[in-house]
């Protein structure tokens, strides 16, 4: 079979038989469930309450602004990735795209990298849940241990509700999105609303520097305004997840792209709407710039105890849900590279269990390694795993653009499918312009460092058990289920 045959198989489940692949998944997410993964993966009202205070003390409360370069730059990326989901329906996203259209080498270390993005995402996330939602919503004292223990609560409480049932999944992810979005609404609404009543809000924020106005190197390279961006990248990522699930889709050439792009541009949207607000609201800047939990802190100052306890509940939900679709999307990860032989214990990892048709060994790795992140990190672990959560897909994303870039003449339409016309290169230039600007963002900050060795440390793993694969196994890096590779040419070949 070759990379055309790809994109003209009449069914997604024809795809997974042409590909080498016997349908073990249930395909049971809608259109608007499709979207819900990838939407609760970004989590906007999350990934701001999770990050506000670093932006506060980094940038001041004028660094939101630069959620709208974040805001366009991802939703450029996040149409590339759609021109893939519209032709290739199998879970790996990524991994499988260049498997199947450079080769399974290449395909191989965007899975790695995928995996590991993913793996510590989650537990970003749900320590960010235990810290700065969980925690102050029960009335407890900030403390890092406690932090830690509550994390691997929740991991492992996520990790048997996605074994459970993809269905499951779908339910729960779907009222959490319903959640997130009634919460932000409402806040941005009532806020607003308070604030023209009561003459509480002060406009003079949305240019201030905070704290960080003394800053000497504020506009320097690595400074804190660069670090503002970190934000609008940490939070506008994971729009892929959809991808991933691509095989438990009813309709995945249709939903999943539409899910990828929709995702990415309601985030941003509501996502600036909600700053806005949030950052007009601020009474005092140096002391919610202080609080552990300055959302929590400007919702309690503007309408008193009650509604804070509401809101912290509402974003435990959603974090929560937002944490199993990381979970799921990570263990379809492993299964598709277990499948193909190319993921260590791969016979376990493939395995699905035949009642609830859910990847279990590959589930219980990722809880796995979450525990060990949680005993091994030093410090304060929950800027290190966000900074080590973004860089990874900013990596796995410029890695995509590329291919897309050297592969694209080679892909097929589908009729009524995704298609960015004569806009693809444009488009496809412009987010490789702007995932280079990502990455220099990213590593040029003095105190990102363990971040940075984190990944160059998950590279060199990967780098060993590579070259265990390729020296003894070298089979499994030569070819792909149900692909004649002999007959799909390289890029350098069509170059």
């Amino acid at each position: 079979m070759t990379a055309q045959n790809v994109a003209n198989s009449a069914t997604p489940d024809q795809e997974c038989l042409d590909c080498g692949y016997e349908p073990e998944l249930k395909r049971t997410l809608g259109g608007f469930q499709i979207f819900a993964v990838s939407f609760a993966f970004i989590s906007v009202a999350v990934g701001i309450f999770a990050t506000y205070d670093d932006l506060l003390q980094s940038s001041g409360p004028v660094g939101i602004w630069l959620w709208i370069l974040a805001a366009i730059g991802q939703a450029l990326v996040a149409l590339v990735v759609a021109q893939f989901a519209a032709r290739i329906a199998l879970s790996g996203s990524s991994y499988q795209w260049a498997s199947r259209l450079a080769n399974p080498k290449i395909g191989w270390l965007f899975g790695w990298l995928t995996f590991w993005y993913l793996a510590i995402a989650v537990v970003a996330l749900d320590n960010a849940l235990a810290s700065q939602a969980f925690m102050p919503l029960v009335g407890m004292a900030e403390n890092e241990d406690t932090a830690r223990m509550i994390t691997v609560a929740i991991l492992v409480i996520q990790s048997v509700l996605v074994i459970a049932s993809t269905r499951l999944l779908g339910m729960i992810t779907s009222s959490a999105v319903g959640i997130e979005l009634g919460i932000i609404v409402v806040l941005v609404i009532a806020l607003a609303v308070v604030m023209v009543f009561t003459g509480s809000g002060d406009l003079a924020n949305l240019t201030s520097r905070g704290i960080a106005a003394d800053a000497p190197n504020y506009f320097a390279i690595g400074g804190g305004l660069m670090a503002g961006m970190i934000m609008g990248l940490t939070t506008l990522v994971g729009f892929d997840s959809a991808a991933n699930l691509a095989e438990e889709a009813k309709d995945p050439f249709k939903s999943v792209p539409l899910a990828i792009v929709s995702s990415v541009v309601a985030a941003g949207v509501l996502g600036f709407l909600f700053l806005i607000v949030l950052t007009i609201a601020i009474k005092d800047i140096p002391s919610v710039s202080a609080s552990g939990s300055p959302v929590a802190a400007i919702i309690r100052s503007q309408f008193g105890v009650i509604a804070e306890r509401i809101l912290l509940a509402g974003l435990v939900f959603a974090m929560f849900g937002a944490g199993m679709v990381v979970i799921a999307a990570c263990s379809r990860q492993v299964f598709a590279m277990a499948r193909d032989k190319r993921f260590p214990a791969h016979e376990l990892m493939k395995k699905v269990n035949p009642k609830t048709q859910t990847p279990v060994p590959a589930t219980l790795l990722i809880l796995a390694v979450g525990v060990v992140l949680m005993l091994a990190l030093p410090g304060q672990a929950l800027i290190p795993l966000i900074v080590g959560s973004t860089l990874l897909p900013a990596l796995i994303y410029t890695g995509i653009v590329i291919l897309y870039i050297t592969v694209r003449k080679r892909l097929e339409h589908k009729e009524g499918g995704f298609s960015l016309g004569r806009f693809e290169m444009p488009v496809a230039v412009a987010a490789l312009i702007w995932e280079a600007f990502v990455l220099f963002v990213l590593v040029t900050p003095g105190d990102n460092s363990i971040p940075v060795l984190i990944v160059i440390g998950l590279v060199l793993a990967g780098g060993v058990y590579f070259a265990y694969m390729y020296f003894f196994h070298r089979e499994t890096l030569d070819t792909d289920p149900g692909v004649d590779n002999a007959a799909v040419p390289t890029p350098q070949a069509t170059a």
